[in-house]
C-alpha cells in the first residue's frame, strides 16, 4: 500500500503557514472547485474524489478548515473492506441535512453511518455530552434507528475529563483496519485557533488517545482539519496561523511514526 501525504488546499490557508511543498507531501490545489465551502455539491464532490483517487487514502491528509471536514466521507468511501472510523471532534457532525443532495461539514458523519456498507463502527470522541444526547432524542434522534445506533460509540468531553470513559473501552471493536479523522477544534485555544467553537483538550491528551488506535498498526489513513477564520485582522490572523502551523507540524511528526 503506497503512502501519500496530501494537502488539500481549498482556501490557501496552508500557504500562510509555510508548510513545505516537498518532503513527500503532495499539494492538491482545490481552490478552483466551486460549491464546496461548508456544503459540497455532487459536482464538487466528484472533482475532489478525482483529485484524491490519483493518490489513494493511505497517508496523512490536511483538509483545510473545518468547513471541509466532509472530505472524510469522500476519503472513506474509497475503502472496500470492513473498517472502523475514529473521529476526534468538538462537534458530532451528525446534524440533520439542511440542503438535500448536498453533504456538509455538519452532517457528513451521519452520511457515513447511513450509507457506507463497509463501516463496522464509528467512534466519536470529544463532543459535549449535551450534543451527544441530541442524537438520542426520543422522537427524531438519529440513534433511534437500531441498525445505526449499534455502529456508533461515543466518548464525550466530560467523560474523558472525569475518567469515566474507561467502562466503554471494552466496546471498541478489535482487529479492524482503522481510518482516523481529527478536527483540531477538539483542542484548547492554547494549541490551535479554528473557525468553529472549540473544546479544551490538550495536545498531549489527544496524542495519548490517538495512540490507543495507532498502536493497532493497521491504519488505512488519517486526516486533519481545523484552521483559523479568514478575514480577521492581519495581526490576529498571523498569530493564529503561527499557532496552527506549530500544532500541524507536531501532529504530522507524531502521526508519521505510525503510518508508512
Amino acid at each position: 500500500m503506497t503512502t501519500n501525504h496530501l494537502i488539500l488546499d481549498f482556501s490557501h490557508v496552508y500557504c500562510d503557514e509555510n508548510i513545505p511543498k516537498n518532503t513527500g507531501i503532495h499539494w492538491l490545489d482545490c481552490s478552483e472547485i466551486e460549491e464546496c465551502d461548508l456544503y459540497c455539491s455532487r459536482q464538487a464532490e466528484e472533482k475532489i474524489r478525482e483529485k484524491i483517487k490519483l493518490y489513494g487514502i493511505h497517508g496523512i491528509h490536511f483538509l483545510d478548515s473545518g468547513n471541509y471536514h466532509y472530505v472524510t466521507e469522500i476519503m472513506t468511501s474509497q475503502i472496500q473492506k470492513e473498517f472502523q472510523l475514529v473521529v476526534f471532534d468538538h462537534h458530532t457532525d451528525m446534524q440533520k441535512p439542511m440542503i438535500e443532495h448536498m453533504t456538509s461539514c455538519g452532517d457528513w458523519a451521519e452520511k457515513v453511518l447511513e450509507t457506507n456498507p463497509w463501516l463496522q463502527q464509528l467512534i466519536l470522541i470529544g463532543p459535549q455530552a449535551k450534543d451527544i444526547e441530541q442524537l438520542y432524542r426520543e422522537n427524531d434522534g438519529l440513534m433511534n434507528r437500531k441498525e445505526i445506533s449499534e455502529k456508533l460509540l461515543t466518548f464525550s468531553a466530560e467523560e474523558i475529563r472525569a475518567g469515566e470513559d474507561k467502562n466503554k473501552i471494552s466496546k471498541i471493536k478489535k482487529n479492524l483496519p482503522v481510518y482516523i479523522s481529527i478536527d483540531k477544534d477538539i483542542l484548547d485555544k492554547q494549541y490551535t485557533e479554528t473557525n468553529w467553537s472549540q473544546g479544551n483538550m490538550s495536545l498531549p491528551m489527544l496524542e495519548r488517545l490517538l495512540s490507543h488506535f495507532l498502536e493497532n498498526g493497521n491504519i488505512l489513513g488519517i486526516d486533519i482539519c481545523g484552521e483559523c477564520q479568514q478575514g480577521i485582522p492581519l495581526p490576529e490572523y498571523l498569530q493564529a496561523e503561527e499557532l496552527n502551523e506549530e500544532t500541524n507540524q507536531k501532529l504530522f511528526e507524531f502521526l508519521s511514526h505510525y503510518i508508512s
